[in-house]
């Protein structure tokens, strides 16, 4: 029969691998590694439904236009034979321009880790997660919501370092306030190569920081910037601020990450209601408007670049203007966004989100429903992955925990289901006479501590049992496993003239930004 002795081999090999980490650090995890799914995307729309949004997007992009607030960029798209209007800074296209440009990215491509068996693929049926960005709050069930500083910021990149769901260091988990703002992410750039050995967010806002994150990453991976075009290794996040307008300093990174051939994920801020129109059609067409205006801007700079489409559009609370996020709305503009990215052969970008103010069961089914809408739609990079709260505002420990809690459940239902003979129990089902239990028999025996799927804060006894060993709540839970996995942590080797380079270098650039400014 196929598939029997190695599949058990492989699956006792893990299980070793697993009781090597659990041992290490006592929490159970199962061993790192991408997320595959071997599932079809869902389809929401058919293909007259998807052909309509479409053409609406085009008709943005042809009759009204986006707003360039670069001259260089206004340059690019006039050379391509765009309508460049100069006093309004509206860019128009025709469409068969925009469907030949944009169908110049690839399809799949792979980011290169300082430690290559971190190097990640980008497309295919793989679902990558990165933790939360850019919130300017902090909180844990210590301390509380506070400001974000330096020493959160790294315990964040430590813990997710810490997590086998995670595979993207990220970008800015919380900013660190405490830190000057025009040199704070040299210290980002410093921390995510020393405590991380995964790729990393670079700043999109402006060229210099961009410029600062592709020699930061040259000289951890000791490679050329003709190598990193090769083999990129850095994301940046381009968003546009809808409606319609993509900011000078915005372009100015996506120009950098561009000219030395790092891909950017573009991503719009179309929050129905709000920033873009409130149906979730509306917001949907702009959406690809505005994505497909700033890929082609990418293209034109340099075709093959890699590029992912990003998908970031909800609603908003009609009341008080609030976002809202892990709703039924976002679900279904997350499905189709994907369906979307689908058709124009893009790699795609969505969230792990919610808009719960706490820790509690709203945040959690808001999570859950974005991770399944992030599966069901082929997500290829899931942004927030783990840690965001209160719409954005806030990274919390105790939520990296919980997530990380509902990526391992997901991980496993979408693992290939063991079928060799030694799983389908033949033996076990002749062992245990009619009316008896398996709870002895030989074959649950052997496989008594892994037979299933472990977590890291449910807890299943009874209530008697829970209420005498101190009747935690999953947050409190959660708050013990974040402190054992940073207490377990150990910072991944990194060449120590390389860490000797990069403090020069980050020493260097704070004098020069010290003297004359970035901004």
């Amino acid at each position: 029969m196929t598939g029997g002795r190695g599949t058990a081999e492989r699956g006792a090999g893990e299980r070793r691998t697993r009781r090597k980490a659990e041992a290490s650090t006592g929490v159970p995890q199962p061993p790192w590694g991408p997320i595959r799914n071997p599932m079809p995307p869902l389809e929401l729309l058919d293909e007259d439904g998807l052909r309509r949004i479409d053409d609406t997007a085009l008709r943005v992009l042809e009759e009204l236009g986006i707003e360039f607030l670069n001259d260089a960029a206004l340059d690019v798209f006039e050379k391509a034979g765009c309508r460049v209007d100069r006093s309004t800074k509206l860019v128009r296209f025709e469409r068969g321009m925009v469907r030949e440009t944009v169908a110049r990215a690839p399809r799949t491509f792979r980011l290169h880790a300082r430690n290559p068996e971190r190097t990640l693929v980008i497309g295919d049926n793989t679902i990558n997660v990165g933790p939360v960005g850019s919130p300017p709050n902090v909180s844990d069930l210590d301390r509380g919501r506070r400001p974000g500083t330096f020493a959160d910021l790294t315990n964040l990149i430590k813990l997710n370092q810490m997590l086998t769901c995670v595979h993207h260091s990220g970008g800015t988990l919380v900013e660190a306030l405490d830190l000057p703002a025009d040199s704070r992410h040299l210290d980002l750039y410093r921390a995510h190569t020393f405590l991380s050995d995964r790729c990393f967010i670079g700043r999109g806002i402006g060229r210099e920081r961009i410029l600062d994150a592709i020699e930061v990453i040259c000289i951890a991976r000791g490679i050329t910037r003709e190598q990193l075009m090769a083999e990129p290794s850095l994301f940046t996040v381009i968003n546009v601020n809808s409606p319609r307008r993509v900011d000078r300093e915005m372009i100015g990174g996506l120009m950098a990450m561009t000219e030395h051939g790092q891909p950017c994920i573009v991503t719009p801020f179309t929050l129905a209601g709000a920033m873009s129109p409130v149906t979730i059609a509306g917001a949907l067409a702009q959406q690809t408007a505005e994505g497909l205006a700033v890929i082609t801007l990418i293209q034109l700079l340099r075709p093959g670049t890699p590029v992912m489409f990003g998908g970031f559009t909800s609603n908003v609370d009609m009341k008080s203007g609030a976002p809202a996020f892990g709703t039924p709305e976002y679900v279904r503009a997350t499905i189709i966004g994907g369906q979307i990215a689908r058709r124009w052969g893009l790699p795609y970008r969505s969230s792990n989100v919610n808009a719960s103010n706490c820790v509690d069961a709203q945040s959690t089914h808001e999570s859950a429903m974005s991770v399944w809408a992030c599966i069901m739609s082929h997500t290829h990079f899931m942004h927030h992955g783990t840690g965001w709260l209160e719409g954005g505002l806030v990274a919390s420990f105790e939520k990296v925990i919980v997530d990380a809690e509902i990526l391992h459940s997901m991980r496993a239902w979408l693992s290939p289901l063991d079928l060799s003979d030694d799983a389908l129990a033949f033996e076990a089902l002749k062992e245990v006479p009619p009316g008896g239990h398996f709870f002895g028999a030989t074959h649950t025996m052997a496989r008594y501590e892994h037979a299933f799927h472990t977590h890291l804060i449910a807890d299943w006894r009874n209530f008697q049992s829970w209420q005498e060993a101190g009747s935690l709540t999953a947050t409190q839970r959660a708050n013990v496993v974040w402190k054992k996995l940073l207490e377990s942590y150990v910072e991944p080797p990194l060449d120590p003239a390389r860490k000797e380079a990069i403090d020069a270098y980050v020493a260097r650039r704070k004098s020069e930004i010290g003297q004359r400014g970035i901004l």
